[in-house]
């Protein structure tokens, strides 16, 4: 489960969206990140899959409770149905929380990509999570980087499965600027818009890193939210 690796502390709160998810997986407890796109549903990677999950919003520092969390069970998680957990394709879950989030300063939504929303190598986009911070050093507090979207030969060329329809490459090779271990599942976000999950990286924790590509899945979004949408109507 990835982290942010050359980046610096985010202002408290200034990044709502954000979602901490708790999961139980093969007996021991995970945590990852996702974000808010409605006011119960969750974003997040589907390598994240666990049981029981919840999620925690309104966090800055996950040692520090504050009266802006909000914990809030998960009540249904679907994986997309084509997820594959050896090449990491596809690799995006939809959450639907027990209950709606009240949204706050400290709790609010992020925009999922509509059709003008695009994304272009050079572009600069930003990653944020409670990942760890360098090789040997963990955080507790929400940390983000800003990473340049590379041209996919960049990730083609490291990671033999990428796959440039469905997922984005982002960070610049020279730096040493990337998503780490703890940050799966955190939003890439591209012009106030979520454009990519964390999906994986580099085994030596080098960039650039690979996105689940969010545009390429919105049809699947879209329906999935209206089906869980349509069971809870009375």
């Amino acid at each position: 489960m990835e982290e942010i690796i050359g980046g610096h502390e985010a202002q408290p709160h200034s990044r709502p969206y954000m979602a901490l998810v708790e999961l139980t997986h093969d007996g021991k407890e995970e945590e990852c990140g996702g974000f808010l796109v409605e006011e119960d549903i969750v974003l997040t990677a589907a390598h994240c899959w666990g049981s029981p999950m919840s999620v925690i919003l309104g966090v800055h520092d996950i040692k520090f409770q504050e009266k802006t969390w909000q914990k809030i069970p998960v009540k249904k998680a679907i994986a997309h149905p084509n997820f594959n957990n050896g090449s990491g394709r596809n690799d995006i879950m939809i959450l639907q929380l027990n209950r709606k989030a009240k949204l706050t300063a400290a709790v609010g939504l992020i925009r999922l990509p509509g059709e003008s929303d695009y994304v272009r190598p050079g572009q600069v986009c930003s990653v944020a999570g409670w990942g760890n911070i360098s090789d040997s050093e963990i955080t507790s507090k929400l940390h983000e980087v800003d990473l340049v979207i590379q041209e996919d030969f960049q990730c083609e060329c490291r990671m033999p499965y990428y796959d440039r329809t469905t997922e984005l490459c982002a960070g610049d090779p020279q730096k040493k600027m990337c998503p780490s271990l703890g940050d799966s599942g955190d939003p890439l976000i591209c012009k106030n818009v979520a454009q990519g999950i964390v999906s994986s990286g580099s085994e030596k924790g080098t960039p650039p890193s690979i996105f689940t590509k969010i545009s390429s899945f919105s049809p699947w979004i879209k329906k999935t939210i209206k089906y869980l949408q349509l069971e809870e109507s009375p």
